[in-house]
């Protein structure tokens, strides 16, 4: 019964950020790219928001680059 409730758990939250979104996700798309985030430190709102950008370390990086990357 742990599982059952935990998964569901898991499921409103996963509903709440897409809803909270302005970007147009799919349910199972928020939960892989999410999943694939976990290792990034980022704002989850404006990740959600916005996830096509690179996260800001990536891009203070690419200014100290003597080739600059293009996001």
């Amino acid at each position: 019964m742990t599982k059952v409730w935990t998964a569901l758990i898991a499921m409103l939250i996963l509903k709440y950020l897409q809803m909270k979104s302005t970007f147009g996700w799919s349910l199972s798309n928020l939960a892989a790219m999410l999943r694939q985030q976990l290792f990034i430190f980022r704002d989850l709102w404006a990740w959600l928001n916005a996830p096509l950008e690179g996260p800001p370390a990536a891009r203070q990086l690419c200014e100290h680059l003597p080739m600059p990357l293009t996001w």
